[in-house]
């Protein structure tokens, strides 16, 4: 099960050309979804404006400095997500970042390069979906159950939905399906047809709903990561108030308030 192709398997009752077609266009929606964001939020300009601002005001870095910045993001911010403070909530988005590029990259390739059984695709590349697909769901399910939000002291419900909340669901519930298919296809069990059709459904949802859900955050958190780098480093950052919950900025004697 776990050195099989699940997408060879599917060629006997599905064209490949139908499959790649579907990815085609899955990658199709994440660009327009993406651009359509940055439009309609305006994040592109906002932050072109304010790093031409910043020009003649500020030191002028030079080319080595921003090589240097750009792989400290690159590293810290991207591949290492060093903006989150929790440790839980690191390793649950790094589990979650690092298996969804697995599963998808190993999807495409398994897709495109091995779309039949004739074909004699690696023992490897399944092993790396089920691998992703797995990491994804322990990632997901242990940010949303237990890290997501502290729903007992808040007094909420755990049952509560937002906007927000669309891209983890219909990850979760993309990845979810796709495996429960995999070993229903492999074992030969019954309904992995309708197990398919759900699969689908879900990925759909979760490509196409990008101008909707934070999916496009993937893009913007780099850039946002970088602008952040350049501006403490050139010092238009300098003149910005401090943070609000600094210890010292509480009360005439700046002492500690008694909640800290």
């Amino acid at each position: 099960m776990f050195t099989s192709n699940p997408f060879a398997a599917l060629s006997a009752s599905l064209s490949p050309a139908v499959m790649q077609t579907y990815v085609v266009v899955m990658i199709v929606l994440v660009l327009a979804g993406t651009l359509f964001d940055v439009v309609h939020k305006g994040s592109a300009r906002y932050f072109f404006e304010n790093w031409r601002k910043s020009k003649g005001k500020t030191r002028q870095l030079g080319g080595g400095e921003l090589i240097s910045i750009a792989i400290q993001t690159g590293v810290v911010d991207v591949m290492t997500s060093g903006e989150f403070c929790n440790p839980r909530r690191r390793l649950a988005h790094l589990l979650t970042m690092y298996g969804f590029v697995i599963y998808v990259v190993t999807t495409a390739v398994m897709v495109f390069a091995y779309p039949t059984p004739a074909t004699q695709t690696p023992a490897i590349l399944p092993q790396l979906w089920w691998l992703g697909g797995l990491m994804v769901l322990l990632g997901g399910y242990w940010f949303w159950f237990f890290i997501r939000v502290d729903v007992a002291a808040e007094g909420g419900t755990p049952f509560r939905i937002m906007r927000a909340d669309l891209f983890i669901l219909s990850l979760l519930a993309s990845v979810t399906l796709a495996l429960i298919w995999a070993f229903l296809q492999a074992s030969g069990g019954s309904g992995a047809s309708v197990f398919f059709g759900l699969y689908i459904l879900a990925t759909t949802v979760l490509f196409g709903s990008v101008p909707w859900s934070k999916f496009a955050h993937m893009f913007f958190k780099p850039a946002a990561a970088f602008e952040k780098r350049v501006s403490s480093a050139n010092g238009s950052r300098s003149n910005l108030p401090g943070p609000a919950d600094k210890p010292e900025t509480f009360g005439s004697a700046r002492e500690l308030p008694r909640h800290y």
